[in-house]
Formats: C-alpha cells, sequence, structure tokens
C-alpha cells in the first residue's frame, strides 16, 4: 500500500500527519547551517588565529558525551526501543539530554526514527539512501537524502501513530515542549563556563563558538552518518531485513550507534557492538545506570539470540 493510499484508508492511523510551517522549516535551516558553518571555519580559526583554547576543548568535550549519550541511550535505544526501563528522574535527564544535541525535541525524533524502522530502506523511510536507484548519481542522490536532505522535507510523521506512548507522558511532553530554551541553554551555558573558566569575555565568545557551535555541528553529521554511511558501505554479519551495516571507524564518536547492522537485526537490544573488540559506550552508560538501579529490565544480548542472528 502507497502512502498516499493509507492515507486515505479507515484503517490504521495516516503514516504522516500534515506538513511543516514556513516558520519552522527556517528553523530547520538555521538549526542544520549555522553549526555547519561554524565546523567549516573551525580550523583555519584555529590554525591562523590561534581561536581554541584548554578550555574550549574540555567544555566541548563534556557538552558532547551529554548530549551524545541522551541522543544514543536516551531518544534512541530508552524512547524509541524501550531497551530498559528507567527511573523517573533518569527518563527526564535523557530528555534533556538529548535536547542538548539540537536534533529536534524527542518526541519528532522518536517518531522519525520508528518510522524509519517500519520502512527501513523502503519507501516510507524517512532517511533512506536506497530511494532512488542503484546507479553512480542515483546514490550520491540517496547520500545526501539520507545524511542531510531528509531534515528539508516538510512532511510531518503522525506522531499520534508512532508516539502514542510518549504523548501519554507528562514528562516527557513537559520536556518535549521546552525544546527552544534547551537549544538556548546548549549554547548559552558552555559559553557562561567559558567566561567564567577563564574570567574574559574571549574565554565566552571561543567557548560558545567550540563548545557549543562546533560540538553541534560534529555530533550532527556523526549521528546523520548512520543514517547514511551505515546504510550504504560496512559488514552485515546479522540477518536485517534492510542494508543497515556496521562501520567501524564511527564506533566511538557514535558511542556505539555504528554497530548498526546488530541493531537493525535487533532493535531492542540495549548492545549493539555485541564482538569482541566493538566498542559500545552507549551499553556501559546503561550498564552503569542498572548497577546504580536507575535502569531496570534491560535487554542485554543472548549468545542464543545472537547464534540465530548470525550469518557469518
Amino acid at each position: 500500500m502507497t502512502l498516499a493510499a493509507e492515507r486515505s484508508s479507515s484503517g490504521p492511523q495516516p503514516v504522516l500527519a500534515g506538513t511543516r510551517g514556513l516558520p519552522q522549516q527556517i528553523g530547520v535551516y538555521v538549526f542544520v547551517f549555522t553549526p555547519l558553518v561554524a565546523l567549516l571555519a573551525a580550523v583555519p580559526l584555529a590554525v591562523l588565529v590561534g581561536f581554541l583554547g584548554w578550555s574550549d576543548v574540555l567544555i566541548g568535550a563534556v557538552f558532547y558525551v551529554v548530549s551524545g549519550l541522551g541522543i544514543t541511550v536516551g531518544y534512541h535505544r530508552y524512547f524509541t526501543h524501550g531497551s530498559f526501563k528507567a527511573a523517573r528522574g533518569l527518563r527526564i535527564a535523557l530528555a534533556v539530554a538529548g535536547s542538548l544535541a539540537m536534533q529536534g525535541p524527542v518526541i519528532k525524533w522518536v517518531a522519525d526514527h520508528r518510522r524509519h524502522h517500519a520502512f527501513s530502506d523502503k519507501e516510507g523511510d524517512p532517511h533512506s539512501p536506497w530511494l532512488f536507484g542503484t546507479s553512480t548519481r542515483a546514490l550520491a542522490r540517496g547520500f545526501w537524502h539520507s545524511h542531510t536532505g531528509w531534515l528539508f522535507d516538510r512532511d510531518l510523521t503522525n506522531e499520534e501513530r508512532f508516539t502514542p506512548d510518549l504523548l501519554a507522558d507528562t514528562d516527557v511532553r513537559g520536556v518535549d515542549s521546552l525544546f527552544g530554551l534547551w537549544s538556548v541553554l546548549t549554547l548559552v551555558v558552555p559559553a557562561a563556563l567559558g567566561g567564567l573558566l577563564t574570567w574574559s569575555w574571549w574565554g565566552a565568545l571561543t567557548a560558545l563558538f567550540w563548545a557549543g557551535l562546533v560540538r553541534v555541528a560534529l555530533l550532527h553529521h556523526v549521528t546523520w552518518s548512520i543514517n547514511s554511511i551505515c546504510h550504504m558501505w560496512g559488514e552485515r554479519p546479522f540477518a536485517a531485513r534492510d542494508r543497515s551495516a556496521n562501520v567501524w571507524w564511527l564506533a566511538v564518536l557514535s558511542f556505539g550507534e555504528s554497530w548498526h547492522n546488530l541493531h537493525h537485526a535487533d532493535p531492542t537490544c540495549a548492545r549493539h557492538g555485541v564482538r569482541k573488540g566493538q566498542v559500545d559506550l552507549s551499553a556501559l552508560t546503561i550498564r552503569t545506570f542498572e548497577k546504580l538501579g536507575w535502569a531496570t529490565r534491560v535487554r542485554w544480548p543472548t549468545t542464543r539470540r545472537l547464534e540465530r542472528l548470525a550469518t557469518e
């Protein structure tokens, strides 16, 4: 059934729920391109002007880890796939931490990602690189679409269909409604810390640039690489119904998300890097939450399950 046909049927709720308004569309362009411009300017500014200090690296690293794990542990493994149960405080903290990545409000992010899994690498997948064919030109177009281009599509995923559980959660809805505030804080707080640590306006400015904009842009493109690179190239040791693949060199920066083939073979699994040497910092974080009693009923992989899914 096509998306249009499903939209007009009397069966399940439609996949899409209207289109994004002009102000929201402009906001998407600002959120995507402002950090990107900073990222492109980062190297010449660091080399030619010396526009980088120790405090920028320290603050940037802390915010990269917090916001990155907010996406991988929070938005992805917890809110999207229910890989574990979280205490209320942890649930709220994960929603806020993910919001600091400036990748969209938690409910919208989860709705898009659940839609991705429902139609993975087929019509309806919001960011598959395989929607335009397999020629060189089609794959180049597909790479752009899956990495960044899909963000500018004005069609909205139907949250009532894909995220009824989050819509019913007042805590999550509250965090979601304050996405604008979290986006301001993810830039302002690093700047304030930079100013305090160096006791200078210059330190505040460089922290805003490096620990704010450049950090956001780097995390943007690491996350989007899971949509693009990890659906085009890499190893596929587990049986999945799509072209998801493992890309080892993205593992550390993505906190284990680039062990993407196992994830699509077993989406609710709390660990993605399941073989020897596969670093998965998100799984390590979940294990820590479990030991502290903040996370329960964690869906860890079992030997029997992995053997059944293995293709090699």
